[in-house]
């Protein structure tokens, strides 16, 4: 089967040996991989992944030109990258021109890392220049383990957005909402919003997720591994372990990330 990772992380190797470690003490977790490209790419050799999306994220306004950078440095056939911005630099709309104009495919957004509210019209601006220009926005949803659980980004705030920006190409993560998904049952499930099951399994329950996997729109879900802080062996053994077909798994794990990222 042909699989792409929509949700992994990567860091250059000076940044990753700071922190991964700094990040796993916060979240009282212990990391798969070390963060490093070279390890991203040889454990998906060894899974026989063919590609994955990238994800970095700006906590400061000033780093936009280094992520931007980095990213089209390690762009290939085999690592989609996601640059970032942070809501607070007055720049940030701009710099949105500037991804699309460097060929990156998405954008990725975390807001407790960045401090906003999903649903905030402030941050309209942005999600619509994202959705005119066609770029993929993947966002954190739901609730953090590094972080007290607030409603910044639940799925009240996240249907909210997806019906102002109908054009906007918005990816929820951790199968719609992490630890919030009664609430994604209400609001979320069976809507055309996607969903990636990173980091998630373990949380939810297995018949939950069966549940949640079999009821929402087969081109509404996508593959995610959240790696280094996922295991993405692990989460595809979960996933087959399911038992939801070859049609449906095939979606999940390769056609809808082709669509989405408009590969050829």
């Amino acid at each position: 089967m042909r699989i792409i990772d929509f949700h992994t992380h990567a860091f250059p190797d000076a940044l990753a040996e700071q922190t991964v470690p700094k990040l796993c003490a916060r979240a009282k977790v212990t990391a798969e991989l070390d963060g490093k490209v070279s390890s991203l790419l040889a454990e998906m050799d060894r899974l026989g992944i063919e590609a994955a999306v990238v994800l970095t994220i700006a906590t400061k306004a000033s780093q936009f030109e280094s992520i931007l950078s980095w990213c089209t440095s390690v762009a290939s056939s085999r690592l989609i990258p996601f640059a970032s911005v942070h809501p607070e630099d007055p720049e940030a709309v701009e710099n949105i021109d500037q991804i699309y104009k460097a060929g990156l495919k998405g954008v990725k957004l975390h807001p407790y890392y960045q401090s906003f509210v999903f649903n905030d019209p402030r941050m309209f601006p942005l999600y619509e220049r994202i959705e005119e220009r066609g770029l993929v926005l993947l966002a954190h949803t739901g609730f953090d383990l590094g972080y007290p659980h607030e409603r910044i980004a639940d799925p009240p705030k996240i249907m909210e957005v997806a019906q102002a920006f109908p054009e906007l190409k918005l990816v929820t993560t951790h199968i719609g909402a992490w630890q919030d998904w009664d609430s994604v049952e209400k609001y979320l499930l069976g809507k055309p919003v996607y969903m990636g099951i990173s980091y998630a399994f373990p949380f939810i329950g297995k018949e939950r997720a069966r549940r949640f996997l079999r009821s929402h729109p087969p081109e509404y879900i996508l593959f995610g591994s959240d790696s280094p802080w996922g295991s993405q062996e692990k989460t595809l053994e979960e996933l087959f372990a399911f038992n939801l077909g070859e049609e449906l798994n095939q979606r999940i794990c390769h056609q809808n990330a082709v669509r989405l990222l408009e590969l050829s």
